[in-house]
Order: C-alpha cells, then sequence, then structure tokens
C-alpha cells in the first residue's frame, strides 16, 4: 500500500527530531516550508532503508561542505555527534574534499566545525608530523588505484606518457591516493561515499563514473552507492542527483 503523504510527513518529523534538528526556519515566512521539508527531505530521503545513518550524515558533511553552504553545516556538525560520529571523522570528511572542490572549502568546513567543537568542549587531538616520504607515498598511491580503479586507472588524464596531465596528475596520486585516502580518522569505504557525494554535486560527471564502478571494488554494495548519491540531493540539488543516478545506471554492474 502506498504511504500517504501525511504518513511520510510523519515520519519525516520523527527523524528530524531523532536527528536534532530544528524545523525547517523557512517555515517563518514561507507558508507551510516546515511540513514540506519534513516530508520530502527527512522523510523522502532521510528515511530511506539502504544505508545507514551515519554513512547518510558523511554523504551529507560531505555535501554541504564542498558546497560551502556553512549556515547548514555548522547545525549538522553537531547533529554528526550527537550520533557518534567521531570528531576526527568529521574533520576528515571536509579534508578529502578539498582535493575536488578546492582546499578554501576544507578551511570555511573546518572553520564551522571548530566552532561547534568549541562550543560542546569537544577536542581533536594533534597528531605526530606526518613525514611519509615521497617514493612511499607515490608507491601507495599507485597500489591504491590499482586496487579501486584497476585499468580504468590509466585511462584519461591517467593515462601515461601525456605530457599535458602528466604536469598536475602524479601530484593527485601522490597527495589524494597516497596520502589523503590513508589518513586517520576515516576508513576506506568511508572516503568512496564521501568521493561519490562530492563528485554528484560538483557535476563532476567523469570522476564519478570512474569512482562508482570503483566503489564496487572497495566493497560497497549497489544499493549503498545509489543512496550516496540519493542523501545529496536535498543539499545539492535534486537534479545533479539525477544525472549522478543515470550514470550509475550505465555503469553500475546490476548484481553489485
Amino acid at each position: 500500500m502506498p504511504v500517504t503523504r501525511s504518513a511520510l510527513r510523519k515520519v519525516g518529523k520523527a527523524t528530524r527530531e531523532r536527528l536534532g534538528q530544528p524545523a525547517a526556519p523557512a517555515g517563518r515566512s514561507v507558508p507551510g516550508y516546515g511540513d514540506w521539508a519534513d516530508e520530502t527531505i527527512y522523510g523522502g530521503i532521510w528515511s530511506r532503508p539502504g544505508l545507514a545513518l551515519q554513512d547518510r550524515m558523511i554523504c551529507t558533511l560531505a555535501t554541504l561542505g564542498v558546497l560551502q553552504r556553512l549556515d547548514a553545516l555548522k547545525s549538522m556538525v553537531g547533529t554528526a555527534l550527537d550520533i557518534g560520529v567521531p570528531p576526527r571523522a568529521i574533520v576528515e570528511v571536509f579534508m578529502q574534499p578539498g582535493l575536488y572542490g578546492g582546499f578554501p572549502t576544507t578551511e570555511a568546513a573546518a572553520a564551522c566545525a571548530s566552532d561547534v567543537f568549541a562550543a560542546r568542549s569537544v577536542r581533536v587531538a594533534d597528531e605526530p608530523e606526518r613525514n611519509d616520504s615521497n617514493e612511499a607515498l607515490d608507491a601507495r598511491g599507485q597500489e591504491l588505484m590499482a586496487r579501486m580503479h584497476g585499468e580504468r586507472g590509466q585511462q584519461g588524464y591517467a593515462a601515461p606518457g601525456n605530457a599535458v596531465t602528466g604536469a598536475l596528475y602524479p601530484s593527485a596520486v601522490r597527495y589524494g591516493y597516497g596520502e589523503l585516502w590513508f589518513r586517520p580518522g576515516l576508513g576506506h569505504r568511508q572516503r568512496m561515499l564521501v568521493a561519490l557525494a562530492s563528485f554528484t554535486v560538483l557535476g563532476l560527471d567523469a570522476q564519478l563514473r570512474k569512482f562508482a564502478q570503483s566503489a564496487v571494488n572497495m566493497g560497497l554494495p549497489r544499493n549503498e552507492i545509489i543512496e550516496a548519491v540519493i542523501q545529496t540531493a536535498p543539499y545539492g540539488g535534486f537534479p545533479r542527483a539525477l544525472n549522478a543516478l543515470a550514470i550509475l545506471s550505465e555503469v553500475l554492474p546490476k548484481d553489485a
């Protein structure tokens, strides 16, 4: 039996309250917006099966951070802490997409998180300086690329011998695959969720096509890959999510 709008709205309100999110503030000036948000955002997206709540939060933080939706991000950081996402994991969600959307996004998102942490007396522990050699980073990056992408890791802008893309791509291998993907705080599976969400909302179709296939190699089932993209829709826009889903429909194995 189809779920009625009233029932979905009720489920959404309960989910929003479970997350500790206030009623949509636009409801003060846009009639009916609060009910509409409960129904579409929290009932229609957050309450979907197929992806754990903390994983949905990771996708949401990545989306809000890379798009610099800072007011919404600050509220979600508090919710992330409330549902058990570790502080270090939160800041790592902001660290990784700096490579995709620009490092100022990391700095601004991390500043938001710092404000929330300070208000709650939460501290992210320092760690020793990371001093792996360039050779070690390059080797680790190449190994991870091969495991993730297989032959696709040598195609397109990653093709060996391309003198133009080769002026930059080795840095992506070294500092992306060799460094970022091995930082503590987030495992490879969670970092893949960050990548999928970020590529979706940034409209980076070539990267999404590549990484969606690689997500299967990293142990994500088909439904979780799809849900990671769907989770971005309320925050990055339904058109971008739908465009991304169209790509997934082309590249994901039906039995993944």
